[in-house]
């Protein structure tokens, strides 16, 4: 397949379609409920599709749920304003309040964030970014400062003979500062880095895609923003390691008894530390809680703040508010989108850790529909479900997360040799099928080194079941599920009936069937 697109159906990203109708998954729908999608048939009848792709983890609560429509209704009823920007925002606080309630719950302090309110995940890791960048560049500033201030009061000192610099150190004082003004240059040169763990997606926009470890998706734009370290997640000591190696100190001159010495400084290099609770686009992955726990440890220990990426884990989807509360790991940030939105708004949040927080930031930062009222009142609407009940839909979302996975560990008992592992948590779940790169049947080995085998195994699935499921953008022999919380016994029964199937067409077969449709 070329690179180049064709006009097949349009001017909407045609190269994208053609992927999509390699592998039978064009299809174009016309209603949605529940888990359910309906596209039209020849005969212009609806065909019910099961969903399991859930947006990509946006629909926490179905597609048109009607506690949600039914709020957006009233809103676009009483002609709810959109765009007043630059205006008082009383719904946007009572979202982050509400928020901040939730957040503080679930971590058991009273530590209070800051709201800075964006239009998708991307963009809200893309504000995460800048807000550090700015907080780490003002602690430098500060430091080179009080530097500058050291430097020329150990000039005045010498002067007036109130202290000597020692032959061993230099020749003389305005030697020894010129030599440390010129190797602190060499060093506030170095751009700044970010940390984030091997398997990372945080979005594909000029900044966070530097963070999104797929190498497909980030060297193209590697010159346009800061670079990652990408710390391997089962190697334990790894993140020390590399920060030990990557930190550079900036020299300062202090006077003790009289004698100017030379010391170190902490140069801040690492503008933070980005992760997943569980990792979505690169496989369904959750860090260990030894993971985290060095993550913390570290990052405390060299002032280096930690972005906690819940845009697809959270929203109760692995069956508390946030994914990050099992594993006992506390961020400076916090980004949240997709379901925040209800499955029709496109909301996302960041939130900032109060002592961290910049006052200027909301002026070096904006977004045209950001914190708008409807959004914003839906996302509360969200918020009021999902905390109904004591938070029953968390609970449902356990409940309903091990029965499914469940389902799949018997899936890959059956077929051991098909299916590599299951994995995940709540529903966020995933099922990696065994490299087939080197199968002996010509059809599946060409599939498998295509590139695209999952989508090719989703469009089966597609055609043959209809159940709708994808691969994880950057693991594509996984498969990603992450249905609703309203997903039923029969529903995962039929997912589990087409899943059995491809595991026969891939063990028995020469995989024929899974081949590119023309």
């Amino acid at each position: 397949m070329t690179d180049q697109p064709t006009t097949r159906d349009g001017f909407a990203e045609p190269f994208l379609l053609e992927v999509l109708a390699s592998g039978g998954l064009d299809a174009a729908y016309v209603r949605a409920e529940g888990n359910t999608l309906y596209r039209r048939g020849e005969d212009g009848e609806e065909i019910a599709v099961l969903d399991f792709v859930g947006g990509y983890g946006s629909l926490m609560l179905g597609h048109n749920n009607p506690e949600i429509n039914d709020r957006a209704r009233e809103l676009l009823d009483r002609q709810t304003p959109v765009h007043a920007q630059f205006s008082r925002h009383p719904y946007a606080d009572e979202l982050a309040a509400e928020l901040n309630r939730i957040v503080q719950r679930e971590r058991g302090d009273d530590e209070s964030y800051y709201a800075i309110f964006a239009n998708s995940g991307a963009e809200a890791v893309e504000a995460a970014m800048k807000h550090a960048e700015l907080d780490r560049g003002l602690r430098l500033s500060a430091l080179t400062e009080e530097i500058d201030a050291h430097l020329e009061e150990v000039r005045a000192r010498v002067a007036d003979g109130t202290a000597t610099v020692p032959p061993r150190v230099a020749g003389s004082a305005d030697e020894l500062i010129a030599d440390v003004r010129r190797r602190n240059e060499e060093q506030l040169a170095r751009g700044p880095l970010f940390l984030t763990p091997e398997g990372a997606f945080h979005g594909k926009l000029a900044g966070s895609v530097q963070l999104t470890h797929n190498p497909g998706y980030r060297l193209p734009f590697k010159s346009l923003a800061a670079q990652a370290r990408f710390v391997p997640r089962d190697q334990p000591g790894a993140l020390r390691k590399i920060v030990d190696e990557e930190r550079p100190h900036l020299l300062d001159l202090v006077v003790e008894g009289g004698r100017v010495q030379v010391v170190e400084r902490d140069h801040p290099l690492f503008t933070a530390f980005v992760l997943e609770p569980v990792q979505g686009e690169g496989g369904i992955h959750e860090l260990s809680a030894e993971f985290v726990a060095e993550v913390q440890e570290v990052c405390a220990e060299a002032r280096i703040p930690v972005v906690v990426d819940e845009i697809q884990s959270g929203m109760g989807r692995t069956g508390s508010f946030l994914a990050a509360t099992r594993l006992g790991l506390k961020g400076d940030y916090y980004t949240l989108a997709k379901s925040l939105g209800g499955g029709i708004a496109k909301s996302a949040v960041l939130l900032v850790r109060k002592p961290l927080y910049h006052g200027q930031f909301e002026l070096a930062h904006s977004s045209t529909f950001a914190k708008d009222a409807f959004s914003c009142l839906i996302g509360l609407k969200v918020l009021e479900i999902m905390e109904a009940d004591d938070g029953a839909v968390y609970r449902r979302a356990a409940e309903r997360g091990e029965r499914l996975l469940g389902m799949l560990r018997s899936v890959r008992a059956d077929f051991p040799e098909t299916v590599r592992d299951v994995r995940g948590r709540g529903l966020m779940l995933g099922l990696e099928f065994r490299d087939q790169s080197d199968a002996t049947a010509d059809p599946l080995r060409q599939v498998a080194r295509s590139g695209f085998f999952g989508y090719f195994v989703a469009g089966h699935i597609l055609r043959e079941h209809r159940v709708r499921v994808f691969p994880t953008s950057s693991a594509v022999n996984t498969l990603r599920f992450e249905p609703s919380v309203y997903v039923t016994d029969e529903e995962i029964d039929r997912l589990e009936a087409a899943l059995r199937d491809v595991c026969a067409i891939i063990r028995d077969t020469d995989g024929a069937r899974l081949a590119p449709i023309g």
